[in-house]
């Protein structure tokens, strides 16, 4: 098994030099995120790699705490604020699970992540910790297609097996929307806001938030 950290290191500057694959879709989820956000939020960023988006949204917000698993993607993202000129950010290294931070946070956000993790439930749970009571969960994650999907996510679904095991890939959760959805409902969330930008995108937009009793 491909082990994640060293995977995304491996890859980092690679990463960090590749464009947006779909520029509309994604202004369209930037968009969508900041009006859920305030300018004293305290936000978390989860598996954020080379922290593009974490750095977009700092202006619009109080402070942005960025983690992701592989040190290497940290070192560029704080490359890119320090050069951006933003201060309102913080770094750590750490999981999905974010062990070393306590929150509580006003918004948590997983952008093209939970079908990465290894064990989603877990890491739901552990982001529902350190979410406050009313605090926004905001996340974008590769799904199955409903009915016949993009040729695309066949060929790729082919030649995954193989690229994982020379460790060129990762390891991928592949779900439907209907159980992802379930799942983060289960996990204590309300969503509410659910959908693709663009209609054909694979990746499901979701935005949840946790309960004020819970």
């Amino acid at each position: 098994m491909t082990n994640p950290a060293k995977f995304w290191d491996r890859i980092a500057e690679k990463y960090a030099k590749s464009s947006i694959r779909n520029p509309d879709g994604y202004h369209q989820t930037m968009a969508r995120t900041r009006s859920y956000l305030g300018p004293q939020d305290r936000v978390l960023e989860v598996g954020a790699g080379t922290a593009t988006t974490a750095l977009e949204l700092a202006p619009s917000v109080g402070h942005v705490t960025i983690t992701d698993v592989a040190p290497q993607m940290i070192r560029i993202g704080q490359e890119r604020a320090k050069t951006q000129g933003i201060k309102n950010v913080e770094f750590h290294v750490d999981d999905a699970k974010v062990g070393a931070l306590t929150g509580p946070f006003d918004a948590v956000l997983a952008h093209n992540l939970l079908h990465l993790v290894g064990d989603l439930p877990a890491t739901l749970d552990r982001l529902h910790e350190i979410l406050k009571p009313g605090g926004i969960f905001i996340s974008k994650t590769l799904c199955k297609p409903v009915g016949r999907g993009p040729w695309v996510y066949y060929v790729a679904r082919a030649v995954l097996p193989l690229l994982q095991l020379i460790g060129k890939a990762p390891s991928v959760s592949f779900m439907t929307t209907r159980q992802l959805e379930q799942m983060i409902t289960e996990h204590g969330f309300d969503i509410i806001e659910s959908g693709h930008f663009p209609d054909r995108e694979l990746r499901r937009y979701i935005v949840a938030r946790r309960g004020q009793g819970t």
